[in-house]
C-alpha cells in the first residue's frame, strides 16, 4: 500500500520496522551474488527476484523496505558495459521494484533508496575502513549523479547507509542538500566510533542542523553496538534514530563471506527504542524471521 502520510508525519507517532539483509534473501532465494555489482546485478538480469525478496520481508511484516541500489553506481555498471543512460534506468528501477511490492502489501509502506559508501564500488570490504584517499569534493561528485537518478525514482527517503567516515558523510549531505526528498545517515561502527576511527557524536553533529535529516544512527554493526549509539544519536540531534545491525558475524573481504556466530535478538529492540530508536530493522545475514519476530515483538505484525 502507497504510504498516507509521509515518513516524518509516521515517525512522529510510531515506532517502524524495516526490512532485513536483501542479499541473504536473495542467496535463500538460489540467486548467486559473487559479483562484484552483488545484488545490484539483479537489477540487470532478474529484477523478479528482487522484488521477491521485498515481498519477502513485507509478509515478515516491514514497513519500510530498502532498495537494492547499495552497491548501484554509475562507475560499477560501467565496468560491465553498461551505459550512463542504462545505468539510470537500473537506478530507478531498484525503486519501482520496491514500490510495486510495496503495492501487495495491507498495510502502509514506503520505500528508502539506498545509497551506500564509495566503499562499496570497488567490492573490496573499504565500505568498513573508511579513509579511501579521495577527496570531500571527489566523493561528492562520486555521489551526486546516483542521488539524481533515484531521486527521479520518487523515493520515500533517502538511506545514506553504511557511512564509514564522517568525512563521507558531509559529502553525502552537501550532495542531497535540496534534492527534494528526506534522508537518514546511518554510520557502520566499531569500538564506539565511525569504522574510520572518529568521534560518533561529533559524526552524529553533523545532521543536527539540517531539517532534511529525519533520522540519524547506525547500521551493519555488531548488534552490541546499537543500544549506546541510539542513546547518543538521540542525545545529539534530538532526531528519530534509526538502527539495523547486522547478525553480528565479520565480512571477510578476501574470501568474500561471512564468518561466526550470528548474535542478533530482536527482544534487543526495546532497548534501541527506550533510547530513541524509531526505525528498526536489520542489515546483512538478518532474515524475514527475525524481522518478523522483531515486527511481533514491536506490535507491527
Amino acid at each position: 500500500m502507497r504510504p498516507v502520510r509521509t515518513l516524518a508525519e509516521a515517525l512522529a507517532r510510531d515506532v517502524l520496522v524495516l526490512d532485513g539483509g536483501l542479499s541473504n534473501q536473495l542467496e535463500a532465494q538460489g540467486c548467486d551474488l559473487s559479483d562484484d555489482l552483488w545484488s545490484a546485478r539483479l537489477l540487470a538480469d532478474d529484477p523478479r527476484q528482487i522484488e521477491g525478496a521485498h515481498a519477502a520481508y513485507l509478509r515478515a511484516g516491514a514497513q519500510v523496505l530498502i532498495t537494492a541500489s547499495y552497491q548501484a553506481t554509475f562507475e560499477g555498471f560501467a565496468r560491465r558495459g553498461i551505459r550512463h543512460d542504462e545505468a539510470a534506468r537500473l537506478l530507478g528501477r531498484s525503486v519501482a521494484l520496491a514500490r510495486s511490492a510495496a503495492e501487495e502489501a495491507p498495510r502502509e509502506v514506503w520505500v528508502a533508496a539506498s545509497v551506500g559508501p564509495y566503499g562499496a564500488m570497488p567490492a573490496d570490504g573499504s565500505e568498513y575502513r573508511g579513509r579511501y584517499g579521495l577527496t570531500s569534493a571527489e566523493l561528492e561528485r562520486f555521489h551526486r549523479p546516483r542521488i539524481e537518478a533515484l531521486v527521479a525514482a520518487g523515493p520515500d527517503v533517502l538511506a545514506l547507509e553504511t557511512v564509514p567516515d564522517a568525512d563521507e558523510a558531509r559529502a553525502l549531505l552537501r550532495a542531497t542538500e535540496g534534492c527534494g526528498v528526506p534522508v537518514w545517515l546511518s554510520y557502520t561502527v566499531a569500538g564506539g566510533r565511525t569504522r574510520a576511527g572518529q568521534d560518533l557524536a561529533e559524526a552524529f553533529a553533523l545532521t543536527a542542523d539540517r531539517g532534511d535529516v529525519l533520522a540519524v544512527g547506525v547500521n551493519c554493526c555488531d548488534p552490541d553496538e546499537v543500544a549506546a549509539a541510539v542513546r547518543t544519536a538521540a542525545e545529539v540531534t534530538g532526531k528519530p534514530v534509526v538502527a539495523y545491525p547486522n547478525s553480528g558475524e565479520g565480512w571477510n573481504a578476501a574470501e568474500r563471506r561471512w564468518q561466526g556466530a550470528s548474535a542478533y535478538d530482536p527482544a534487543a529492540a526495546r532497548a534501541w527504542c527506550a533510547g530513541g530508536a524509531r526505525l528498526v530493522g536489520g542489515c546483512c545475514r538478518v532474515g524475514p524471521a527475525e524481522i518478523g519476530a522483531l515486527a511481533r515483538l514491536l506490535g507491527t505484525g
